[in-house]
């Protein structure tokens, strides 16, 4: 499967190269992003690495990479703090620095979401360039309908034109979530935030699928937004675990119903032991860049 390359405005013609390489390694040349999701313990704190059905190696935070540097990926998302942490252990991984992040103690019940860039983009750019890091773009997320969207959305829409410029590629995470919000899932507010995406120059928005009675339907509902984002790529977030089976059918659901430009997947991988972990984002891999069968990519399973 191949793709044509758009290539923004907002990258400078002497970083074009560097642009088109990133984009090609995230995508491997399909326009597909396979994002392997390592940001939730910040966001979710222990529980997604503790607990019932989850491997016990899950629990030390160098699983994640051990996972990225052996599966078959677009790029590893994780904070600034665990790339500076562990990559210099990982060279070969594609990272992702999400430069944003707060944890889930506070309810949207108590007070309308709002998460602040962590630390500033030139840090990043400098372990880069100064240790030979493979820091192929940066995330962010927003939580539109909160009463401090517009901070984040200005973080956002600043953090992609100096990714763009340091020839990075942009993911944008984008939930509607707030007390103005009253159904966070409906496809109205789930196009609207692919849209918003769009509008602020992401290469890629990462969303939750749309509420739905069945995955068809879901998928049909995935398509509005897949429109509303013009040229960005939509991924879906994995969500909690489940059969992985199962997963790979509503994944073939999204890629060919919806017209999904890949997936972003956390928990349904890094909490499994290392050898499942990888066998599993072989599967999703074959299915994201190969095209590739729910049916087919099971056979990685086995």
């Amino acid at each position: 499967m191949t793709s044509a390359l758009r290539i923004p405005l907002s990258v400078p013609r002497a970083k074009r190269d560097t642009y088109t390489k990133n984009y090609h390694r995230m995508t491997g040349g399909t326009g597909r992003l396979f994002l392997f999701a390592g940001d939730q313990k910040i966001e979710h704190l222990h529980k997604d690495f503790f607990g019932t059905g989850i491997a016990t190696e899950a629990a030390y935070p160098e699983h994640l990479f051990k996972i990225a540097s052996q599966a078959r990926i677009g790029c590893f998302a994780t904070q600034p703090g665990l790339i500076a942490r562990y990559a210099a252990n990982y060279l070969s991984v594609p990272y992702l620095a999400k430069m944003n992040a707060k944890t889930d103690l506070v309810g949207v019940h108590q007070k309308d979401p709002i998460s602040r860039q962590l630390v500033p983009f030139e840090d990043i750019v400098r372990m880069r360039d100064e240790h030979g890091i493979s820091i192929v773009g940066v995330g962010y997320t927003i939580y539109l309908g909160s009463e401090y969207e517009a901070e984040m959305l200005t973080e956002a829409a600043q953090l992609v034109m100096n990714a763009h410029r340091e020839g990075m590629l942009v993911v944008l995470w984008i939930y509607p979530r707030g007390k103005a919000v009253t159904n966070e899932r409906s496809v109205d507010v789930i196009a609207g935030a692919a849209g918003v995406a769009h509008c602020l120059g992401a290469d890629f928005v990462k969303i939750n699928p749309p509420a739905a009675n069945s995955a068809n339907q879901a998928a049909q509902l995935l398509h509005q937004a897949v429109i509303a984002a013009g040229n960005t790529g939509v991924v879906c977030s994995g969500g909690a675990s489940r059969n992985a089976k199962e997963f790979l059918f509503e994944l073939q659901e999204q890629l060919i119903t919806g017209g999904a430009a890949g997936a972003a997947i956390g928990r349904n991988i890094h909490q499994k032991p290392v050898d499942q972990a990888v066998a599993f984002c072989g599967a999703i891999a074959a299915m994201i860049y190969d095209g590739a069968s729910a049916e087919e990519a099971a056979k990685n399973l086995e």
